[in-house]
């Protein structure tokens, strides 16, 4: 195929025009979270006046219709004849009480506060250090414990994210969790992971290891599953002591939030906790050794790259290879003995270790 002078060919030029606007697409999104707008749709018989929307909106109706075409074009709703929109399957994720919802998750993610990082991911990139807390002043954790609200919606968007039963059937599909006795989630969030591991496997007991923030949302979850008897929520810093115990200790998205350094420390303090017969599973994206479109599949729910730097900008965190992992672990007295891809739409992997008692 030749190309005319000065003239692209109009695949490349759709490849660059379309990831430029999706950070259009991302404000489009928020703002409808922000709004309701879904709920407003929903709340009627599956479609409402662009009038009537307006009004629970706050917002002209001429402009809000503006809105409403970006997200029928994004195909999250569908613009009727009649002026009324509806929404599609995806648009009614915006819903709070869909159960599936990612309302909280979107609504965290596209919140201002963190929005503003990505314009200065440059200095991020050159310093290895997080935008935000040059931003902000502070470092993200600190700054969610100051704004209760937004730690509380944070809380919300990191459970919604995973769908805790779907991630523990994928997990429970790859993973052989009949030969342990106990298993401890280290930075386990409000335990909904570990709650629906331990539904799905009744001879385990449990621990929840959080601060002393996130621990009371931990047994509140704990105790809902009606799990009380079998599983505790503990407070402690993982980057001092993690409890003995368990044969198994488990991570999810933990290390992914720190640099080398602190997540060798993390690793250190699991390492010591194990008996020498115990094993950790650490649950995170893995990167491919070499990136190209093709390594991100096309049933991804999200791009392990632009995760990567997200964790840098706001936390100075990043993804690794399966290779960094590897190295990292074995910095911390542990041995990879595994590293299996779950189901391709979650983008996670299994890296299954145990302590390295060779030498």
């Amino acid at each position: 195929m030749t190309t005319a002078p000065g003239r692209a060919p109009d695949d490349a030029r759709r490849t660059v025009i379309s990831a430029i606007f999706g950070t259009l697409a991302t404000q489009a999104i928020g703002l409808a979270a922000r709004l309701d707008l879904a709920e407003h749709i929903g709340d009627g018989d599956g479609e409402a006046e662009v009038t009537d929307l307006a009004a629970a909106c706050g917002m002209p109706a001429e402009q809000l219709t503006r809105l409403l075409r970006v997200l029928a074009s994004l195909g999250l709703c569908t613009e009727h004849a009649n002026g009324r929109f509806g929404l599609t399957e995806a648009g009614a994720l915006l819903r709070s009480g869909h159960p599936a919802s990612l309302l909280d998750f979107v609504t965290f993610l596209t919140a201002k506060v963190f929005q503003r990082n990505w314009l200065n991911v440059d200095d991020s990139l050159r310093t290895g250090l997080p935008a935000f807390d040059a931003e902000h002043g502070m470092p993200v954790y600190d700054y969610l414990s100051e704004h209760p609200e937004l730690a509380t919606l944070f809380h919300a968007a990191m459970s919604r994210r995973t769908q805790p039963s779907a991630m523990a059937e994928a997990i429970s599909v790859d993973y052989n969790f009949g030969r342990f006795v106990s298993v401890t989630d280290v930075g386990g969030g409000d335990g909904t992971l570990l709650a629906a591991l331990m539904a799905r496997h009744p001879h385990l007991s449990g621990t929840v290891l959080e601060t002393e923030a996130g621990v009371a949302r931990a047994r509140e979850t704990i105790a809902a599953a009606g799990l009380a008897r079998r599983c505790r929520a503990i407070a402690g810093d993982f980057f001092a002591e993690v409890p003995k115990g368990s044969d198994l200790y488990f991570i999810k998205n933990v290390l992914l939030n720190w640099n080398d350094g602190a997540a060798e420390t993390i690793l250190r303090r699991c390492r010591a906790a194990m008996p020498d017969h115990g094993r950790l599973l650490i649950v995170e994206p893995v990167l491919p050794a070499l990136a190209h479109a093709d390594t991100v599949n096309s049933a991804a729910v999200e791009n392990p790259y632009l995760t990567d730097l997200h964790m840098l900008v706001t936390l100075g965190g990043r993804g690794r290879t399966g290779a960094e992992y590897t190295a990292l672990l074995a910095r911390a007295g542990l041995r990879v003995t595994g590293i299996t891809p779950l189901a391709r739409e979650i983008n996670t992997a299994l890296v299954d270790a145990v302590p390295d008692t060779r030498g």
